[in-house]
């Protein structure tokens, strides 16, 4: 069982270290403080919800409903677009700096965004449904398997935690109007990317 919780937990981890909208915008909000906590509890749970349906076999609607992943690519590209040009809007006005007046969001906005980014996100369904669900199989059922499912949700955690608190270590270099630019405009530029490699998967 042992081995099978870290085969989960490792398995989780190499997904989810992946560059991507959802862990751009936990880092910034970490580097802010603000709404950590809830923040990096929504993204983990919303994480084990995705991975115990991946595991108990959910991947399968997919199959059921082929124009799924379609809508759901579209749906994503287009929240990630608008996210991308005004975090480089940002960039280009520039003038913030480390938790400055105004510029955290509130609790609410902050868990509408995480939801917007973690279920509109077609890759986390990929990540979640498809393939720890199919690794996932390699496991007896039963015990074992609930095993990989337990580590792969325990990466989730330890993840989104590890990053949002850990933000805390890059304050000291976010503290000028420059370096903020510089964060918004990597952000705009990966969200842009993300939305057009979702786009091009269409094609």
């Amino acid at each position: 069982m042992s081995a099978a919780t870290l085969t989960g937990f490792f398995t989780g981890l190499s997904l989810i270290l992946a560059i991507g909208a959802q862990n751009a915008f936990v880092l910034r909000q970490g580097l802010l403080q603000s709404h950590v906590f809830p923040l990096a509890l929504f993204c983990a749970a919303s994480d084990a919800l995705l991975i115990a349906a991946g595991v108990a076999g959910f991947g399968a609607l997919t199959a059921a409903l082929p124009a799924l992943p379609v809508v759901m690519s579209l749906a994503g590209a287009g929240f990630l677009i608008v996210y991308g040009i005004t975090r480089l809007r940002a960039a280009w006005i520039g003038g913030h700096r480390l938790a400055p007046e105004g510029e955290a969001h509130s609790l609410g906005r902050t868990l509408l965004l995480a939801a917007a980014f973690t279920w509109a996100n077609p890759h986390v369904y990929l990540d979640t449904l498809g393939l720890i669900g199919a690794v996932s199989t390699s496991f007896a059922a039963g015990m074992e398997r609930l095993a990989f499912g337990i580590g792969a949700v325990f990466a989730s955690f330890v993840f989104f935690f590890s990053l949002g608190y850990g933000a805390r270590l890059l304050a000291p270099l976010m503290r000028s109007a420059t370096a903020w630019r510089v964060l918004d405009g990597l952000i705009g530029v990966t969200m842009l990317a993300i939305a057009a490699k979702l786009l091009l998967g269409l094609v």
